[in-house]
């Protein structure tokens, strides 16, 4: 398992193992300079988060000078090149040696300028821990569908489908054909259709939300509400799809009562869907101006009228912002079956 590896695992998972001290992320901000460790990366270095001053450098630093040529220097970063993964030897103050898997990326304006870097590191050194978590994982997400048939997912950007072998176990299929074949799951008399509106969406920047009925390997047959997003990195490269499906009512109501949280990647790549349209009827909703926007979300009023005017990039940290502000001001995104974006206020 590598730092790239992670994007695709659950918040939970992601939690269970910075909690462990074997993950932690940066952020380096070009234009104000400021630099931002999570206590995690600060444990990984071996470093006091009630001393240490977090600088890209001093990481650069504490990487054993054998490997230094595997990562970026400071001047190289901001000049915009990075090398995106790397398996590097950091050595602590105590002389402790860790191995970090560390995955790197840009941020960068329209204009193609780098204004920030962000970055994970996973500490590999105990490689045995690292797979008794992950099979840990394994299994409460195995646990986790058994119980309420909800599962994520990704695609990769050639569109191949990843799913988890529990998936493969609760619908009495081979785990490769699904992988192949998704649409193996679907009842024979609903899947053309289906097919033709998954098919309809392959697009990088289409959303999708569907019901399909599905059978299960005891034979039963269940309705499931299926979702997928796009995801974009911060320069606005696009990384693939992220899926989730859940079981409902036919009356559209999910099963559980309650439809599941969402994961951080369908959350993100739901935010990134939000569209210029979407953002200018959510702000005449609140009869809030731009400046007043570009305020609540700090960022500025020239990004903001790149937002609305479609301009800025998928996946920038500015969507995020302008997103969470009008979500703390009463405004609700809702993706609806078709894959269109509601917007109201509560």
């Amino acid at each position: 398992m590598h730092a790239d590896d992670l994007k695709v695992r659950s918040d939970a998972f992601l939690k269970a193992i910075e909690d462990t001290g074997l993950v932690g992320t940066w952020h380096w901000s070009f234009a104000s300079g400021e630099q931002r460790w999570s206590p995690g990366f600060v444990r990984l270095l071996g470093l006091s988060v009630h001393s240490v001053v977090p600088s890209y450098a001093l990481f650069v630093d504490l990487v054993c000078p054998a490997d230094r040529r595997r990562i970026a220097s400071p001047a190289d970063v901001l000049a915009g090149h990075v090398l995106p993964c790397a398996l590097l030897r950091v050595i602590r103050p105590s002389g402790e040696l860790r191995n970090l898997s560390v995955r790197s990326e840009l941020r960068f304006a329209p204009d193609g300028r780098p204004t920030g870097l962000s970055g994970i590191a996973l500490d590999v050194t105990d490689r045995a821990r690292l797979s008794l978590m992950l099979q840990r994982e394994q299994l409460r997400r195995r646990a986790l569908y058994q119980a309420t048939y909800a599962i994520t997912y990704t695609v990769e950007p050639n569109n191949t489908y990843d799913f988890p072998p529990e998936m493969a176990t609760a619908h009495g299929l081979d785990l490769a054909a699904i992988r192949s074949d998704p649409f193996l799951m679907v009842v024979p008399w609903e899947r053309p259709a289906f097919r033709d509106a998954a098919m309809a969406v392959r697009s990088h920047v289409a959303r999708f939300q569907e019901t399909a009925r599905e059978r299960l390997a005891d034979g039963e047959v269940r309705r499931f509400r299926i979702i997928g997003v796009p995801l974009w990195d911060p320069a606005g490269r696009y990384l693939g799809r992220a899926g989730m499906k859940y079981p409902i009512h036919d009356s559209g109501a999910p099963s559980s009562g309650t439809a599941p949280p969402l994961d951080g990647a369908i959350r993100r790549g739901l935010e990134d869907g939000v569209e210029a349209s979407h953002l200018r009827a959510a702000r005449g909703l609140l009869d809030w101006s731009m400046a007043q926007l570009a305020a609540a979300s700090g960022v500025s009023l020239s990004t903001v009228k790149r937002l609305e005017d479609g301009s800025e990039i998928r996946g920038a940290r500015s969507r995020v912002k302008a997103i969470a502000a009008l979500r703390a001001a009463g405004i609700r995104f809702m993706m609806m079956d078709g894959g269109q974006i509601a917007v109201t206020k509560a």
